[in-house]
Formats: structure tokens, sequence, C-alpha cells
């Protein structure tokens, strides 16, 4: 019976998106709807804007990009099914989603995994990234760019953080990802998943007394608001990847195939910059709406996460020695 309604959910999902589709005057091609949680005017948004702009000159308007900000066409698990499935979609994934498909793929979430996100990016160019992505095609997902900067994740909370022992007790929001939770666990917090779109509410309910994630997502969901404390404690740098079905992506004309590659690299480019400016921006209007920023000895969360990586019995033996042999 489940799983009949999960076929059903995941077909009604489809059907709206096609009803929406055929309200847009589309003269493309290749038609392909992109997906994701971040609210318009978000800097995800306006990279993936560009985007939109890139892959329609590369293609000479025979591809085009529709967009659909704040989850309108369903969570994140629910889209990635119907990409898997061979719909023309994208979205963004990473790491800590990738993980239940590919267990050492999680890694790439883990807390302090780097000195800082240009490290990140370097493993991505690695050859072990290279056969990670290969086996994700297997899955059927195909990464169309790994170099988007989500951002640095840091922390609102309801009250003011100096250490790891000052999370004892305090009840953290995180995405439903078990290298999200065992890295703010082993930060001292408890961590809480739930959706993004139920943060807010959940915050000023008092169901939970914080939330991690990059300043400007923090910002843009106005997290701050109920929560007036803002801890740099930078224990993620996100990268993200935007993914594509394979199994759609396989019927694409090689040309289709590079336009939309390159074009997603460009942006990804032009999303780290934003992000970085939207990062410096959104901390200082923060400050100037009333939110004390705290910095915090990194050092000692860095210290005290170091127990997250020994959770993953599933990862490959050596792991996390093998990635800082690269950054080294």
């Amino acid at each position: 019976m489940k799983g009949q309604l999960k076929r059903w959910i995941i077909l009604t999902c489809a059907l709206f998106s096609l009803l929406v589709l055929s309200t847009e005057s589309i003269s493309a091609k290749y038609t392909i709807r992109v997906s994701y949680e971040n609210n318009p005017g978000e800097p995800f948004d306006l990279a993936v804007r560009k985007w939109a702009e890139l892959f329609k000159e590369k293609t000479n308007g025979q591809g085009e990009l529709i967009l659909f900000p704040s989850s309108s066409l369903g969570s994140k698990k629910d889209v990635m099914e119907q990409i898997k499935l061979g719909s023309a979609m994208i979205t963004l994934a990473d790491g800590a989603f990738f993980a239940d498909y590919i267990p050492d793929f999680g890694i790439m979430m883990g807390p302090y995994l780097g000195r800082d996100y240009n490290d990140i990016f370097t493993l991505t160019k690695t050859p072990w990234f290279t056969d990670l992505s290969r086996q994700l095609d297997d899955k059927g997902f195909h990464i169309l760019a790994a170099n988007w900067l989500y951002g640095i994740r840091q922390m609102v909370v309801n009250k003011p953080i100096h250490t790891p022992a000052d999370l004892k007790g305090v009840k953290i929001r995180v995405a439903n990802s078990r290298i999200f939770i065992e890295a703010i666990k082993a930060m001292g917090a408890t961590p809480t998943p739930m959706p993004l779109g139920e943060v807010y509410t959940a915050l000023t309910t008092g169901v939970i007394d914080g939330a991690e994630n990059p300043i400007p997502v923090l910002y843009g969901q106005k997290l701050f608001e109920p929560a007036r404390y803002l801890i740099m404690t930078g224990h993620i740098d996100n990268v993200t990847q935007l993914i594509i079905g394979q199994k759609y992506y396989s019927q694409l004309p090689d040309e289709i195939k590079k336009a939309l590659t390159l074009s997603c690299e460009e942006a990804g480019n032009y999303m780290t910059k934003l992000i970085i400016q939207a990062d410096k921006q959104d901390r200082e209007k923060m400050k100037s709406a009333g939110v004390t920023v705290i910095e915090v000895d990194r050092e000692l969360f860095r210290q005290a996460s170091k127990s997250a990586y020994q959770k993953f019995p599933e990862w490959t033996p050596g792991l996390y020695e093998k990635l800082q042999g690269y950054l080294e």
C-alpha cells in the first residue's frame, strides 16, 4: 500500500510539472526543469538563472532551463526519484545525499574536512572523485558540475555559544543525512533533522534551538529572526553538485551535453563569487538587524568533530587519511 501511494505521489508531481510547463511559452527543443529548495533572490537562485542564460546562448535557443525554486516540485527525495526514472529534471545534491547510493561520497560533507572550500574543490578534481562519479552514473545520476560553492556552514542559535560544551542539549536543525547528524552530534549539540521549509516555524515555537546552513541561506530563510546569535563555526565547506538523470542525459545529443556541462561549470564559478559576496553582505545585514555575531575558536570544534569520522564503518578503510593525503 505504501509503495502504491509513493508511486501515486511521484506521478502526481510529474503530471503537475508537465501542466505547469504547458503554460509556458516554450520554443526550445530541449527543455529541462531545475528544482531546488532555495527561495527567489538567494545566491543559488541567481546562479541558476545565470546558468539558464548561458545554456540558452550556447545552444542557440535549442536548450532551455525552466526554474522551480522553493521546493515547488516537491521534496528533494521525490525530485531525485523522478530524475532517476528519466524525467527531464535537474537538482542540486551533494555527498550527503549521494552517500545513500555510494557510502564513500558522504565524507565530502564531513566537518572540517579541508582548510577551506578550495580544498574541497581540489578533492573534486582527483581520480578518487572521478571514480565515485562513474559509480553514481551506474546508480542513475550524472554529475554535470562539481564546482558550485553552496556556502560555508555556520549556526544561528537562540543563546550564546562559545565552545562545544555550550552546545550540550541544544537542538540544532540539520538536513536528514547521517554525516550532518554525526557532525553536529560530535560538535556537542543534539541534531534534529527536518525539511528546510519547516525550520522557521520550529524555531519560533521552540521545537528546536537553532539551525545550521551557509549565511546566505540563514538570511534568505529569515532564520535569524527567531535565533538571534550567529555562531561562526565554519564547520562544513559546502560544495554542491548539479545532477541530472543518467537515463535522460544519455539520450541528449553530444552538443547539448557539452553545452549543458560547460554552462553549468561557468555558472558554478559565478555562484562561488556570489556566495563570497553574499556571505559578507548578509552577515552585516544580520548584525544591523540586531543579531549578535560570535567568533569562536574553530580549532576546539575541529577537534571535537573528529569523532564523527569514526561513525561510518561502511566507508573504505583509511578514507579520511587518503583524502588528507590529496590535500597535503
